[in-house]
């Protein structure tokens, strides 16, 4: 891929996109106080001197504050995207103009590219790794496990010219990570329970004050966002098929339902599945709702969620949307062998024909929300990043204590974040009175 911008310490689009890029990140700090004050701290204690941080997250407006906090911190900071469709350009562009910022990430870079950006963001040989996805980790692991074979090809090739003592140095030298959605958590749980887990990982999706309001609010209106980006379709009067409902899905169907949609939920989890019935939505297989569904939106972090007898079963025009991390859950693989097509309609919209019918697929499967959009609205993204950049400072601190396993950040630190949250919106909230305190951890005051 040729760009404007390729040196041996970045690969961006074109470096003279900063100052829009600037613009649009100091738009996104006004509404992150939160990790403003980390960052103001973090400058004065610098938490993470000397430290080599590898980042593989989306590259937006939002990562670049927390990108800059993690400097202030004191690290050399390596960013890559984890995503070939979420970067946007000119705040790439920014953080290394402006920030000196190491950053490895291009709109729309195809496959090989990709991967020679994460290869880059590991060259780095960072002491910690931060993820959304586990795509810096699962290549550790594979390097440590010698399975070179399971490499993307840019990464293989390199790691091939290590020594086995280089490639040794390289994981062990990772003295803990971190992990920010749910897809790399489910990961990173298979890999402690396969006993290879090699270093500690922060779950930062575990915390309260990321998935209940990241993945919730963030998710919910970021992918009603995308969709009308990409379609302009009237919600209000159609029937929108969500499949998953956990707290991204939960997240949807209530942005969906607000705009007048009638929402089916698909599960496989009896107890979710419970739940979107009381929360008044009508609960199917995808095989019934593939019947009725004009809008079908995955958000289950799984493969083939939308199978192609699904897609045989949908009706003319259908439209078809992904909000989970990767572009595996709906059955790309299977269209393309059934259909014709694809012929682009719109940007993001590719028309494919399937036994006379056509099915429309939203941005090639990938994140909707933000291949065609923005993604989450800066301010709940403040308190993710004050998250990822506690976390960041609770693997220096504690990295020698910590068993090789996934652990969540401390509750008293998730809390402190609410605290601040709420500090910054101007809310206050009642304590508990010394009476209280005593009732409540007293078992002979009865009622």
């Amino acid at each position: 891929m040729t760009t404007t911008a390729r040196t041996a310490a970045s690969d961006v689009k074109d470096l003279q996109l900063a100052a829009e890029g600037r613009r649009r990140t100091q738009w996104a700090e006004r509404s992150m106080p939160v990790l403003r004050q980390l960052r103001e701290r973090f400058a004065r204690e610098q938490p993470l001197a000397g430290r080599r941080l590898s980042a593989c997250l989306h590259v937006t407006a939002e990562t670049a504050n927390l990108a800059v906090t993690l400097k202030a911190g004191g690290a050399d900071v390596a960013l890559c995207a984890s995503n070939p469709l979420s970067t946007q350009d000119d705040v790439a562009a920014h953080l290394v103009k402006d920030h000196g910022i190491k950053v490895f990430a291009i709109k729309g870079e195809d496959h090989a590219t990709y991967y020679e950006h994460i290869r880059a963001a590991l060259a780095h040989r960072p002491d910690i790794t931060m993820d959304d996805g586990a795509d810096l980790v699962g290549a550790l692991h594979m390097i440590a496990l010698n399975r070179l074979d399971d490499l993307a090809p840019p990464v293989r090739s390199w790691v091939e010219t290590l020594s086995p003592a280089e490639r040794k140095g390289l994981v062990a030298g990772v003295v803990g990570s971190t992990e920010e959605t749910t897809t790399g958590v489910v990961r990173l749980k298979a890999m402690a329970k396969d006993g290879v887990l090699q270093f500690p990982v922060i779950a930062v999706n575990d915390s309260d004050t990321k998935h209940l309001f990241d993945n919730r609010y963030g998710t919910g209106q970021s992918t009603l966002d995308g969709i009308l980006r990409a379609t302009n379709l009237l919600i209000a009067g159609s029937t929108v098929v969500v499949a998953g409902y956990g707290w991204c899905g939960r997240g949807f169907a209530m942005r969906a339902r607000g705009a007048g949609a009638n929402v089916h939920v698909t599960e496989i989890d009896p107890l979710k599945a419970l739940e979107a019935q009381m929360d008044g939505y009508r609960v199917a297989t995808m095989a019934e709702a593939a019947r009725v569904g004009d809008v079908f939106v995955t958000l289950t972090g799984n493969v083939n969620v939308v199978r192609l007898e699904h897609m045989r079963a949908m009706k003319d025009g259908a439209v078809l949307a992904n909000s989970g991390h990767f572009n595996v859950e709906i059955d790309l693989a299977g269209l393309r062998k059934a259909a014709q097509g694809p012929t682009r309609v719109r940007e993001f919209v590719d028309e494919w024909r399937l036994d006379g019918k056509r099915i429309f697929v939203l941005a090639d499967g990938r994140l909707i929300n933000l291949a065609a959009a923005e993604g989450h609205p800066a301010s709940v993204m403040d308190m993710s990043f004050a998250n990822q950049a506690l976390a960041a400072e609770f693997v220096v601190k504690k990295a020698a204590s910590l068993a090789q396993d996934v652990h969540r950040l401390p509750r008293e630190l998730d809390g402190e974040i609410a605290r601040l949250k709420l500090a910054a919106m101007g809310v206050a909230i009642d304590t508990l009175t010394p009476e209280q305190q005593k009732y409540l951890s007293s078992w002979e005051m009865g009622t």
